[in-house]
């Protein structure tokens, strides 16, 4: 049975003010997302900031994660970049760890290269892997890569390596899509855009939710994921978690809720985003903490000494 399912949080990423990752921040937000109920943690996803970050720094920053005794078996690092060496390095760094999958983009730019130069791209990323143990995510976000991981590519992939690509995460928010590739890869855990299409996708036969807003409200996404699985109603929760989502998407996915963090945490440094991005604004993230209102509750609050 395909292991990778359930809710999965694609970390933010912490810096301090000259822009290296802030290394407590980052272990300390690791461990209370999983803390709160997330099954996986993916750093290196959008909502982290990794296409501003560089190899050596994602390593690293991986390996402190494992060093601070968070399970390897729980990450599923984003390892996709446009050069396949690069891509190579990323994923077999994170095989070396033990690490759970690898999250990879198709390699984006040369957007005309399609379904054949795709296949070509993960096929020869399998073989220079070359581990029995390697678990791979495709990942679906054309708004942002200008590629699109298609269904018939799905299927494709895994029919050619079944026990290696075995998830599909769809970041386009097209729900036909979704619908499609579950139809034309059966065998494949596939992730809806986010909790907005959690339960929709679970009664279709999706495996949960690979969402930014499992950063700040892990917990009750996890219940509604549980209680829909188990069969009860969670139509209440459900809008819940929804409406938690609009409010945060409203807000900024990144910006907004790093600035949350830092407004309700007191430690600014949540505030510093890389390059090409803005620093968010404490501002920012008290709107933000009103509109979700008593739900943001359960962001960490500022520890007393």
């Amino acid at each position: 049975m395909n292991t990778i399912q359930g809710v999965i949080a694609p970390i933010l990423t912490p810096f301090e003010a000259e822009g290296r990752i802030a290394r407590d921040l980052w272990i300390g937000h690791a461990r209370w997302v999983l803390d709160q109920g997330a099954h996986f943690l993916s750093p290196f996803g959008t909502t982290g900031e990794a296409l501003s970050l560089s190899l050596d720094e994602r390593m690293e920053a991986l390996e402190w994660l494992v060093d601070a005794g968070i399970p390897p078996h729980r990450m599923m690092p984003g390892t996709g970049v446009t050069a396949l060496p690069e891509t190579v390095e990323l994923s077999s760094h994170a095989v070396g760890l033990g690490c759970a999958g690898v999250m990879v983009l198709p390699s984006f730019f040369y957007t005309a290269a399609g379904d054949v130069g795709q296949a070509r791209y993960y096929g020869e990323l399998i073989e220079k892997v070359a581990s029995p143990s390697l678990r791979l995510i495709l990942y679906h976000i054309p708004q942002n890569s200008g590629v699109a991981v298609t269904p018939a590519l799905a299927a494709r992939l895994n029919s050619a390596f079944p026990d290696t690509v075995v998830a599909y995460k769809d970041s386009a928010g097209n729900w036909d899509n979704t619908a499609a590739v579950i139809a034309a890869a059966p065998n494949v855990s596939v992730f809806p855009s986010s909790e907005a299409q959690l339960t929709q996708g679970l009664a279709s036969g999706a495996a949960g939710c690979i969402s930014a807003s499992v950063n700040l409200n892990a917990a009750a996404i996890r219940a509604v994921y549980d209680g829909a699985r188990a069969g009860r109603d969670v139509s209440a929760a459900d809008a819940s978690i929804k409406a938690f989502r609009q409010a945060v998407q409203a807000a900024g996915l990144i910006g907004g809720m790093k600035a949350a963090l830092a407004a309700r945490s007191g430690d600014h440094r949540w505030l510093n985003l890389r390059a090409p991005h803005e620093n968010t604004t404490l501002a920012a993230g008290k709107a933000l903490l009103a509109a979700l209102g008593e739900a943001s509750e359960v962001i960490p609050a500022r520890r007393r000494a």
